[in-house]
């Protein structure tokens, strides 16, 4: 008796320690999922985060009035001063504001005097002589290490390109660039209202000797009214002008003996008050005398035309727009109003990142290098420093999941291109083409697989017998034993171009089969009359339908090419593009169905065969015995009862449709388009990852973008399963009852 005692003592011992050991990994494996979706969460929310600012320092400003630019180096350690009078002054950030350095632009061969001094674009500079001579300087920051290793900051000022005796005539407004290849472009307007246009290269002989090949060419404004701004673009291809009737001219300058008239258009009610290009060169920003600040285009048109077009909206002022100032760094854009107000916007996303309100009355402003603060001369004349931080101006809610009209583009579109070959490029980072490249491609795997695992496992549980069922579903099972990556192999270089070259009686398959199953199953029915016959009906019927299958599919492969020639001239995709304008893609969404469905397949033929077979035998043996037939106890017992198990094994299976990397990876062309089409390709989230993730520097925008996308899958597979489980809990309260 005390032994027996003892075993149950035992026995409730392991129970309790079982349960306690399942709880607790129970309990760990909840914690660790979300812990990951912490983790990854973490690393995406900063895409979101406001932007900071932080008032840094306030120091006295030097002959405040005589004070034509301003700026910081790149470490926020030292500031200069540009003077009108071409003086350039360095100072330190430091407690006594210490005088680093004094520098004088120097005069070209022949000038003496400055007769005028303009900010071009931030650290570049205009310098226009008495002898007619025009100069083009650049300031410049470069960091110095020692023998010990300490840093100091070297200020630079250097001339990149000079102009001699450019016209007798007074000069108006002025421009000069220097492009990427060393071509010196200056624009002058004139008091003739006219424009002398001025390219000069530089060529060096064996012998070191310099000379250069000048370009001279004079266009005509084209514009009435008082000109009051003019911009020319970095790479000297575009150059505008604007006036105090809110138009607009501009030319193509490339080669300034044809230049080509490309806009001239009216874009505001008033007096446009200032012109600024965005970083890159592409993109026009406005002000106008109401305060608007747009950014304008060009953009393919009708008939091959280019039409400028207003593409962003930025912040508006309450007065008029006095200046604008783009950032070297990306598409943000500072905007200074008469009233002293300062805005500083980001163009793609249209965000306000950060209002220096009017309290501060600011007179001029300048970014760093690293826009991560800003140098103002305020109205109390002061200088105010802020420290800025904002590692993400380009994302936003709309930039993510909205339509945005990115340059270059006839209109607002969804678009991922995370990267290109230019460090102005605009990164286009929506997620809309990947949210729908994973729907698609789930979808057009499930149209395959679910039909087929479904109607296998049916067959398999009720229709067939114990040895069969025995085979099949072990060898069904081993199917999702085969890694991902060998399927991605196998359709993309075996599948895909078999796909392509029979594609005419892949879709007349699509036809035969139907009809050959219907045809066989007619002449079943006079055949099954003879009772030798009927054995097959005891669950082998696979073995008479599989080789007709087999015999339709290879008839209607033959067929493919010789209706190919006689109807589609003899290329289906050619006559598919001519006739409808549909484009084949070789790595299409056919190819997906067949790859991911045969990956997807077991999951929901041994989750739904397991259903259908522990369906009670007293249910069907009840309905049978009552004179259904097999089929509709099938229909009116079975199906109901395991409709439970059969959506989990459907949802289950669209979860791992919609998480597959590899196979989408390989099989299809990774297109991040928005077409239903299946016969084109797509990108899916999952793909995107593995694709991006290996070249998006650590806490960059893509960094972080690709652990949204994380955190988007795991959201929609968190839904899906909530969603299932919700269903078969339902299902199970509403057909439970008869098992």
């Amino acid at each position: 008796m005390k032994e027996k005692t003892k075993g149950i003592r035992r026995v409730r011992a392991m129970d309790k320690a079982a349960t306690a050991l399942i709880t607790v990994g129970g309990i760990s494996v909840i914690l660790t999922v979300v812990a990951i979706l912490v983790l990854i969460a973490n690393q995406a929310a900063p895409l979101f985060k406001a932007p900071l600012k932080e008032a840094f320092k306030t120091i006295e400003a030097p002959a405040a009035d005589q004070i034509l630019d301003i700026g910081l180096d790149e470490y926020i350690e030292s500031h200069f001063v540009l003077y009108k009078t071409g003086e350039l002054k360095r100072f330190a950030l430091d407690e006594a504001h210490t005088e680093l350095s004094t520098t004088q632009i120097k005069p070209p061969a022949g000038a003496t005097n400055l007769v005028s001094l303009a900010c071009d674009r931030d650290f570049h500079y205009t310098a226009l002589w008495d002898n007619a001579s025009v100069s083009y300087h650049k300031v410049s920051y470069k960091p110095k290490f020692d023998a010990e290793g300490k840093r100091s900051i070297v200020q630079k000022l250097s001339t990149l390109a000079t102009f001699e005796k450019v016209t007798v005539l007074p000069i108006k407004k002025l421009q000069v660039t220097v492009n990427e290849e060393g071509e010196q472009f200056l624009a002058a307007l004139l008091n003739d209202q006219t424009i002398k246009l001025v390219k000069q290269t530089s060529e060096e002989d064996f012998l070191g000797n310099v000379s250069f090949n000048k370009q001279e060419a004079t266009i005509p404004v084209e514009i009435d009214g008082r000109v009051t701004d003019m911009t020319l673009n970095l790479e000297a291809t575009q150059l505008y002008l604007g006036n105090d009737q809110g138009e607009i001219v501009g030319w193509n300058i490339t080669r300034p003996t044809k230049a080509k008239l490309i806009a001239k258009k009216k874009v505001a009610e008033k007096a446009i008050t200032a012109l600024r290009f965005i970083f890159g060169g592409e993109s026009l920003a406005i002000g106008d005398v109401e305060g608007h600040v747009t950014t304008w285009g060009l953009i393919q048109g009708d008939e091959g035309y280019k039409e400028f077009v207003q593409q962003h909206e930025l912040s508006r002022h309450e007065g008029p727009v006095k200046h604008l100032r783009n950032s070297l760094r990306n598409k943000s854009l500072l905007s200074l109003g008469e009233d002293g107000r300062l805005f500083y916007d980001h163009m793609t996303s249209e965000r306000q990142l950060y209002d220096f309100g009017p309290e501060e009355k600011i007179k001029k402003a300048s970014l760093s290098l690293r826009v991560n603060a800003l140098i103002a001369l305020v109205d109390s004349g002061e200088f105010k420093i802020w420290r800025l931080e904002n590692d993400h101006p380009e994302t936003n809610a709309k930039t993510l999941f909205g339509k945005v009209w990115y340059e270059n583009y006839p209109e607002p579109e969804y678009v991922w291109q995370s990267s290109s070959a230019s460090d102005d490029f605009e990164p286009k980072i929506s997620l809309m083409p990947l949210i729908f490249g994973s729907l698609k491609g789930t979808l057009y795997a499930m149209l395959l697989s679910v039909p087929l695992a479904l109607f296998g496992a049916l067959y398999t549980s009720q229709f067939t017998t114990a040895r069969v069922r025995g085979i099949i579903k072990p060898a069904v099972e081993v199917m999702a034993a085969i890694p991902s990556v060998v399927v991605g192999f196998l359709a993309a270089l075996w599948f895909a171009p078999l796909l392509e070259k029979n594609l005419t009686g892949f879709f007349l398959t699509l036809g035969v089969l139907p009809v050959v199953t219907i045809i066989s199953i007619l002449i079943w029915q006079v055949l099954r009359k003879n009772k030798a016959l009927r054995v097959v009906e005891m669950g082998y019927e696979f073995a008479i339908l599989i080789p007709i299958l087999i015999i339709g599919f290879i008839v209607a492969v033959q067929i493919g090419p010789w209706l190919e020639s006689a109807l589609f001239e003899g290329n289906l995709q050619l006559w598919m593009y001519e006739a409808e304008g549909i484009r084949y893609d070789p790595r299409n969404c056919i190819v997906i169905a067949f790859a991911l469905g045969f990956a997807v397949i077991p999951i929901i033929f041994t989750i739904s065969e397991d259903a259908f077979s522990n369906v009670p035998k007293n249910l069907t043996a009840a309905s049978l015995a009552m004179g259904a037939s097999r089929w509709q106890t099938v229909w009116r017992v079975v199906l109901p009862s395991a409709s439970p198990g059969i959506f989990a094994g459907i949802v289950i299976g669209l979860g791992r449709a919609v998480g597959e990397t590899m196979i989408v990876l390989m099989a299809t062309g990774n297109t991040p388009i928005m077409d239903w089409s299946a016969f084109n390709g797509m990108r899916t989230l999952s793909a995107n990852i593995a694709v991006e993730i290996p070249e998006a520097p650590v806490a960059s925008t893509l960094y972080r973008v690709l652990f949204l996308s994380a955190v988007i899958l795991f959201v929609m597979t968190f839904i899906l399963n909530t969603v299932a489980e919700l269903v078969r809990q339902h299902l199970r309260e509403k057909y439970g009852r008869f098992q």
